[in-house]
């Protein structure tokens, strides 16, 4: 005992020789669901050359050669007896005769503790880990705090986000395979489904060999759509359509392309491809065989891009803007198959031909309907255009005046009462239209009170956020008397936000900063962890985020009292100062507050989509590996916070 007593003090004061130096032992603590029942809390150790790690386990009862996992009290019942040691072991001499050797570990090793932590639950596990080392006569130790997050069986483990993933590629295939579907009934493919489809069965020697004709042809479809924007992502990487979205020339340039298919569809003149294009297609077409059958796909794809262009436009650019590179290939993926799917439908069963409604006055109503949609989608683009230069041309009250008023002239136009000079006379009101009047009047009744302050949850990703209306009675509760008792007290100890705090703002009463170089001084002077907002003015999800997460009162109070938030835009268009504009390994300049804060982004994190929360102690260090994106789900971003916020706790300590 007194040899063990004499080694931990050369210990003590060996540790006090290399307190400059860095740890001999890293670590890193993860999580793993074994079952319903049982959690494996895995501690990865990195081991300095020259450095020996003793292990967790007891050689004998009197063995005080350890490395030990200390819980926090309360956490102390879910750990079980099952540890597991996992490295290369070796065997040193006792330090006293009669003693049974030393157990050691080199290189590196994993210990794993079992935890009991149900399926439903969410856990937050922290504590620390007391390590002892050895090297020559020298037996350095240290202790390393912890924190980690347990999700529910259904969200742990990495194949969450890949779930999540999938789930949200689910949603953005149907949703385009419906658009897909709605696009047939334009008045530029609809006339063509049963010339088309007579068109190979009469030309087919067997039924058989029709339906394998308009497969092909089907097929032709979904590949003209689908292929070119691989290509578009092979050739220019990953995020080249999300750049491309999220641009403020890109979302001005769809404002004005928009804007001209809405003037067309209201019947002004006739948007066209080249006539020369269909024309080299129909040509090639005639050839036959299925080399023909595809040009007569191409030229479908030509002669209809009056009415689906402006729809493949705002898929792109919607499903773009998540920074996933699959998912403008999905999209393009189920509009094709939407597009493609009544081709082949009709061609199995071709009775169904004789069920179609005939071509008439109806489909160019259909064809104005979507001139009136198109123009408010122009504004969306505009308005992500007039948030990134500041212009206040189109606040939140603004464009929401322009909306009402589009959507009632709609609702006006189903109804009859209002016509263009190609339109037909319209004898009497059809049940299909007296509906799409009502769903229109309806939208616009809904938004109505959002000139008042309204919340309007659902739209929250299109429409300009709250900041950019000066008349809120929504915003009048967070300025009034709702703020926690402390928080000015503890704002004032900081510095307020300066650079851009006039041009950005964050909503329900919160502080934020802008650059992260005065949100980390704040934090020091606070003595409070970072919570890193990544966001962008076009970023649709951040702005649901903040109307289906922030704005619940568990996580206001939780943001405003626990963390100093800072808060970055990717898309801001402010120069940054001469001394401070740099260039990037790639050779790319940063010139401005968005490039920089979009540079910090990627670099650091490895991520270029928005939202994106990280947490930072007062050294500019992650709290947590765990990158959290757009998830609804109150209580798991709680359940973070309270995480992040145990994890700096443990850290001060």
């Amino acid at each position: 005992m007194k040899k063990f007593i004499w080694l931990l003090v050369l210990g003590l004061l060996a540790q006090q020789g290399i307190a400059q130096e860095n740890s001999p032992v890293q670590f890193v603590f993860s999580t793993k669901r074994v079952n319903d029942s049982l959690v494996q809390l895995v501690v990865k150790a990195n081991i300095s050359k020259k450095h020996q790690l003793f292990g967790v386990k007891k050689q004998t009862a009197a063995d005080e050669f350890l490395s030990t996992l200390q819980l926090t009290d309360s956490l102390q019942g879910l750990l079980t007896n099952e540890v597991e040691e996992k490295g290369k072991a070796l065997s040193l001499p006792a330090p006293e005769a009669g003693q049974p050797a030393l157990k050691v570990f080199e290189d590196s090793v994993a210990f794993v503790f079992g935890l009991r932590v149900k399926a439903t639950e969410t856990q937050s596990v922290s504590g620390q880990f007391n390590w002892l080392a050895k090297t020559g006569d020298q037996f350095p130790s240290g202790v390393e705090n912890f924190v980690v997050d347990i999700q529910p069986a259904a969200s742990n483990s990495i194949n969450a986000d890949e779930d999540i993933a999938n789930q949200s590629l689910w949603q953005i295939f149907l949703l385009t395979f419906l658009t897909g579907l709605l696009a047939v009934i334009t008045p530029c493919v609809f006339p063509l489904i049963p010339v088309t489809v007579s068109f190979f069965l009469k030309r087919s020697k067997t039924r058989v060999e029709g339906i394998r004709n308009a497969l092909w042809y089907s097929i032709s479809i979904i590949g003209i759509y689908t292929i070119p924007t691989i290509l578009l992502v092979l050739l220019f990487g990953d995020d080249i359509l999300y750049q491309i979205s999220t641009s403020a020339i890109s979302n001005l340039l769809f404002f004005a392309i928009f804007l001209v298919f809405a003037i067309s569809f209201f019947g002004a003149f006739e948007l066209q491809l080249p006539n020369s294009w269909a024309n080299k297609a129909d040509q090639k077409a005639g050839k036959g065989g299925l080399g023909g059958i595809f040009f007569m796909a191409l030229t479908l794809v030509i002669v209809s891009f009056s009415c689906t262009g402006p729809i493949v436009g705002t898929l792109l650019g919607q499903t773009s803007t998540g920074g996933v590179s699959t998912a403008p290939i999905v999209g393009m993926l189920g509009f094709g198959v939407g597009l493609a799917l009544p081709f082949s439908l009709f061609a199995f069963f071709p009775s169904m031909l004789q069920s179609l409604p005939k071509s008439g006055g109806w489909l160019n109503s259909v064809k104005v309907s979507f001139g009136f949609i198109e123009l408010a989608l122009a504004l969306k683009f505009l308005s992500n255009v007039d948030l990134i230069y500041h212009w206040r041309l189109l606040d939140r009250d603004v464009f929401l005046v322009l909306w009402i008023v589009i959507f009632v002239l709609l609702g006006i136009y189903l109804l009859g009462k209002l016509k263009f000079s190609h339109d037909s006379d319209l004898p009497y009101i059809s049940v299909p239209r007296l509906f799409f009047a009502m769903a229109s009047f309806s939208f616009a009744l809904y938004i109505l009170p959002g000139l008042w302050g309204a919340p309007l949850r659902h739209l929250s990703g299109f429409i300009p956020p709250d900041g950019t209306q000066e008349f809120n009675l929504d915003a009048l509760k967070y300025q009034i008397g709702n703020a926690p008792a402390n928080s000015n007290n503890s704002v004032s100890l900081a510095a307020p936000p300066k650079r851009l705090a006039d041009k950005l703002h964050v909503p329900y009463g919160l502080v934020a900063y802008f650059t992260l170089e005065e949100g980390m001084a704040a934090a020091k002077a606070l003595n409070k962890p970072v919570m890193l907002d990544f966001t962008g003015h076009s970023c649709a999800n951040c702005r649901k985020m903040e109307k289906e997460v922030w704005k619940d009162p568990e996580v206001l109070k939780r943001m405003k009292e626990n963390f100093v938030l800072v808060s970055l835009y990717v898309d801001e268009s402010t120069p940054l100062p001469a001394g401070e504009q740099y260039t990037k390994k790639d050779g790319d300049k940063v010139l401005t507050e968005g490039d920089k804060n979009l540079d910090y982004e990627i670099t650091q994190f490895g991520f270029n989509a928005q939202p994106l929360y990280m947490f930072l102690d007062l050294d500019g260090k992650p709290l947590s590996s765990i990158k959290y994106g757009y998830d609804p789900d109150i209580k798991k971003f709680i359940a973070h916070l309270d995480a992040a916020k145990a994890a700096f706790d443990a850290k001060k300590k």
